[in-house]
């Protein structure tokens, strides 16, 4: 009796790694053919042998791909573009899951802190005082960090749950970010720069470029790998202070790498793509209907998932009309109902 059980213990946990093994394969194969799709979509029509030749000719120096406006539109607009929301959508998704995880909450998205909220304060500052893009970036980030710095120094007062603490003056200095940001935009000039400001508060990938690429990707790298390192720790965090401290684990020094790392993300995606909503809310919830809650693989199935969704959605911000739609526009309308459909499905993807 007691092999029967131990065999059929022993089968239904193969069955569930063969299941995960499955997972990971679909994981992996999807973030490739979506960037392959990507390229063709657009106002400019190029086929997939011109894609492919050009990709052949930058990678093999003998195979002479594709020149004039064909190499200026792969290599100079749309490659940038797809990287940019592929790095954008990955980056919201692992600071999603690890801040839903610390503070063990599934309503938790990157913006708990105040970084969104200080980038969208940033990126005013910059276009009231007439800044060019990079101007407007590095401010977006730099307000961005300056607001996380702030919540965590001000929660550090409060004597209480610190987890608790970090929340109340996340949404503290959140609030007023976004009403310095709103009087930005009452002072602001009404034909030039409000509808700018604007514009960037709805989020767009439009002026990305290959330098803001690679400066978004070291960034990020600074902050995904750290935190990639850490994910097994995650789980130990996720289940309470308490059980932490138990466990042997340094609660406090954990949730300050998280901190850091997560928002060193979060900034450096919203500084190139504006703000974007519900990406890092619903891609862990849907990697956690897949894999579970273990962070050893939320994580991973998470950044895949997070790039492949940012991605078609950009995707459709410029193919879908004339006129580009806003990403933050598209995140909501998609992001809301596919939300309500999870919380439909009881708490299988909830923490």
């Amino acid at each position: 009796m007691v092999n029967n059980n131990e065999n059929g213990k022993e089968l239904a946990e193969s069955k569930v790694e063969g299941n995960l093994r499955k997972v990971y394969i679909v994981v992996i194969l999807l973030p490739i053919l979506a960037f392959i799709l990507s390229f063709p979509l657009g106002r400019y029509p190029i086929s997939i042998p011109d894609l492919l030749s050009a990709l052949a000719g930058k990678i093999f120096p003998f195979v002479h791909g594709p020149e004039g406006v064909i190499n200026t539109v792969i290599f100079q607009v749309r490659l940038p573009r797809i990287l940019a929301a592929m790095l954008v959508g990955a980056a919201l998704s692992i600071a999603g899951a690890a801040y839903q995880g610390m503070f063990k909450n599934p309503l938790v998205s990157p913006d708990i802190l105040g970084a969104s909220s200080g980038a969208g304060l940033g990126a005013a500052l910059a276009i009231f005082f007439s800044l060019n893009v990079v101007g407007i970036q590095v401010s977006a980030f730099v307000v961005s960090l300056l607001a996380v710095i702030a919540v965590y120094f001000l929660s550090n007062k409060v004597k209480r749950d610190p987890t608790l603490a970090l929340v109340l003056t996340g949404i503290l200095v959140g609030t007023l970010c976004s009403s310095f940001t709103s009087l930005l935009k009452y002072m602001a000039d009404p034909y030039d720069k409000l509808p700018a400001i604007t514009f960037w508060l709805m989020g767009s990938l439009a002026t990305v470029s290959p330098k803001n690429v690679i400066s978004s990707f070291v960034i990020m790298l600074a902050g995904g790998v750290p935190l990639y390192l850490l994910r097994w720790r995650l789980n130990v965090l996720s289940l309470g202070e308490e059980e932490g401290k138990t466990l042997g684990l340094e609660t406090g020094k954990l949730r300050l790498a998280v901190i850091i790392c997560s928002s060193l993300l979060t900034a450096g995606a919203v500084s190139i793509s504006g703000l974007i909503g519900w990406v890092g809310l619903i891609v862990p919830h849907l990697a956690r209907m897949l894999v579970g809650p273990n962070y050893k693989v939320l994580l991973p199935v998470s950044i895949a998932i997070g790039s492949v969704y940012m991605l078609l959605v950009d995707d459709l911000a410029r193919c879908l009309t004339s006129a580009e739609i806003p990403l933050g526009i598209l995140t909501s309308i998609i992001g809301a109902p596919f939300f309500f459909a999870i919380l439909l499905r009881g708490k299988k993807g909830l923490v």
